[in-house]
């Protein structure tokens, strides 16, 4: 029971990944490398400034911060340099390999002894629960740790997700909406549609950065290799959402997000426990992928020849 807690709370500190290359990829149909750099960005700047004593929720937002800056960066080279969508992620990405060194001032930077969301959570959970330190949950014994921190993790998912579902819904997001279905019609309006690009790809990678710095508090880390194939993690999981709820309404496609980026840690951890060596993960993640890609094609055109049979 112990390892399907980790596997959700995981899967939904992940979803804010997810929600962001939902920004990036959806939205504005742009291919944003940036995710890779600025996950390990946000992780970087939250577990730097919790060292030295920032509470914990001033340093996640301040990771968000700096994940939107590194967001910007990108927006910024696409359209006021004219480089390529892909190419200007990827350089922003190579950038920010040498930043998070220079912010950590090391490779890996852990957070054992410190005061982290995770054991805020943790103190919370234990003085609701009396002092207690294991719970019974469907007769099996489970920390307290666990259960707490689950839970304040699904709080702030459902809490960011409700902002962001509230946010695309006001005029500036629907600016941004309709920046990515039509820029031809959006500049007719009178809207810059560069300005709404980068603060669009700001706001995607905020939110990945975010997700960093809590992947950080729960491991107990940050490392700067962290982030190498999470792009790929957060296309899977929206794309795989997509496939559970459809994409026809905007609150839909957040909880497909959300949903997706759960049930593929589950189907990694599945995969793991199964035999397979830790050394496999990211070729793991890559066969889902392929699968989660292939899939709609493969069912689309079955169900075309039973129609037409």
């Amino acid at each position: 029971m112990g390892l399907l807690i980790a596997t959700f709370t995981i899967g939904l500190i992940l979803a804010l990944l997810s929600v962001g290359v939902f920004i990036s990829f959806r939205i504005f149909a742009f291919p944003d490398i940036t995710a890779d750099g600025s996950i390990t960005l946000g992780a970087a700047v939250a577990a730097t400034l919790l060292v030295r004593g920032m509470p914990p929720a001033l340093a996640s937002l301040a990771a968000f911060l700096a994940g939107a800056v590194a967001g910007a960066c990108t927006g910024t080279l696409h359209t006021r340099f004219k480089i390529n969508s892909l190419l200007s992620g990827i350089l922003v990405m190579t950038a920010l390999y040498s930043v998070n060194l220079h912010v950590m001032g090391k490779s890996n930077v852990p957070l054992l002894t410190q005061t982290t969301l995770v054991t805020q959570s943790e103190q919370i959970g234990t003085k609701l629960l009396r002092g207690a330190m294991t719970l019974n949950l469907a007769g099996w014994d489970v920390t307290v740790r666990d259960v707490s921190v689950l839970g304040a993790i699904g709080l702030a998912v459902l809490l960011t997700g409700s902002l962001l579902y509230w946010f695309l819904r006001t005029d500036l997001g629907m600016a941004m909406r309709a920046t990515g279905d039509n820029v031809q019609m959006i500049r007719a309006l009178g809207v810059n549609d560069a300005n709404m690009i980068v603060f669009g790809l700001g706001l995607s990678n905020g939110f990945v950065a975010l997700s960093g710095a809590l992947l950080a508090q729960y491991q107990g880390f940050a490392d700067v290799g962290m982030g190498i194939g999470m792009v790929v993690w957060g296309l899977a999981s929206v794309i795989i959402g997509e496939a559970l709820v459809g994409g026809s309404q905007l609150g839909l496609t957040i909880i497909g997000a959300v949903m997706g980026s759960v049930l593929f840690r589950l189907l990694v951890a599945v995969a793991l426990r199964w035999g397979l060596s830790p050394n496999d993960l990211k070729l793991i993640t890559a066969v889902f992928v392929f699968c989660a890609l292939i899939a709609p094609r493969f069912f689309g055109k079955r169900s075309l020849k039973v129609a037409h049979a």
